[in-house]
């Protein structure tokens, strides 16, 4: 029988586990703190757990972490993993360093549906979607690598997650929202639901089950202000609208001037980067506490976009800001190993030419 990856286990199935293997409730908090507030990744370093105790688990279950293909650090300090699984697929996992805080940029699928046209990963068809396992299993991977044991220390390294990596969170619901519980967990990593946040294109209906289930904070791609350019960047919008995607964010819980909607924009050559679009931009999110990040385009091999003018993009930003909106421009993080916004691919996948051909007509906007 082979043996059982406790990573994938919420901690109500951890309790189901112990019973059924009779082993009592209580080694259930026991196993778990381990795992998420120390990181162990051996049952014979439990020291609280009996010696014979030990080896049945091990007998039993692992603890698993990813394999690492390749590791990847900028200039800027940026670090990027490739991450190959277990069935031989990879996925890429992305460490930001800032002066305030650390932040884990964690993918969610091998590669992606979604088929936005501007972004790397987007080229790559999806393959499947990772467990909750796979998913925390990244973390705890950068956690190692950075030594930020255990997880609750003062000054932590780790302080903010972003499902922003490979793939769509919320076309990966289930495992994602059980991955997300786990990192959210006192008696584990024990990060604020604050510190956490999801990126979508507009999966509304897990929209909805995201803020009444896990509360994190909400980051919409966006990229443009009208149905006809969206459908075009991005593709989902054919099936969710603009209209019905604001409505169901200004639906989104407990939003405050301190809890904001982050609108993710990214600025591409005479596309979206026009005054008009910025007031249209305003008039679309009115009365919704937003928080609208500027993204300059990350130009990656074979992408048939071009990078937004500083100029373009300040005064995009000035128009925004002027309306009473935050508005910061995002400075471009570990480009030189394509780990920025929207460059992430795994190495083994090759851009297919008929999505190649996709791209051309853009420019016509």
């Amino acid at each position: 029988m082979s043996r059982q990856d406790l990573l994938n286990f919420s901690f109500d199935e951890l309790k189901a586990f112990c019973l059924n293997n009779d082993l009592p409730r209580f080694r259930a908090t026991q196993i778990w703190r381990w795992m998420y507030c120390f990181g162990l990744q051996s049952f014979l370093e439990m020291n609280n757990i009996s010696k014979s105790t030990r080896s049945f688990l091990n007998e039993l279950s692992l603890i698993s972490r990813p394999q690492i293909s390749e590791i990847k650090e900028s200039k800027d300090g940026t670090i990027k993993w490739l991450i190959k699984l277990k069935d031989g697929s990879e996925v890429e996992t992305v460490y930001i360093p800032q002066e305030d805080r650390g932040t884990v940029c964690l993918s969610s699928q091998v590669g992606c549906t979604l088929n936005c046209s501007f972004c790397h990963t987007g080229t790559q068809a999806l393959v499947r979607n990772l467990t909750s396992g796979e998913i925390i299993g990244q973390l705890m991977l950068v956690m190692d690598h950075l030594n930020d044991w255990p997880s609750g220390k003062n000054h932590r390294k780790v302080t903010n997650v972003v499902m922003m990596g490979m793939g769509e969170p919320l076309l990966n619901y289930d495992e994602v929202s059980k991955a997300i519980k786990i990192m959210m967990s006192d008696d584990g990593i024990s990060l604020s639901r604050r510190r956490i946040t999801l990126s979508t294109s507009g999966i509304i209906p897990n929209i909805d089950k995201t803020g009444a289930e896990l509360g994190v904070n909400l980051a919409i791609s966006l990229h443009a202000v009208n149905d006809k350019l969206r459908d075009t960047l991005v593709p989902i919008n054919k099936k969710y609208n603009l209209k019905d995607l604001i409505n169901s964010c200004r639906n989104y819980p407990n939003l405050s001037n301190s809890r904001r909607i982050t609108w993710e924009y990214v600025m591409l050559k005479d596309i979206n980067d026009s005054e008009e679009d910025a007031n249209n931009l305003i008039k679309l999110i009115k009365g919704i506490p937003s928080k609208i990040n500027l993204i300059p385009f990350n130009p990656w091999p074979g992408s048939f976009f071009e990078t937004s003018s500083k100029n373009k993009i300040d005064n995009f930003a000035k128009i925004l800001m002027d309306a009473g909106f935050a508005s910061p421009i995002r400075k471009p993080r570990g480009q030189d190993i394509y780990a920025a916004c929207g460059q992430l691919k795994s190495d083994t996948e090759k851009i297919r030419k008929s999505q190649i051909n996709k791209l051309v007509p853009l420019h016509s906007f």
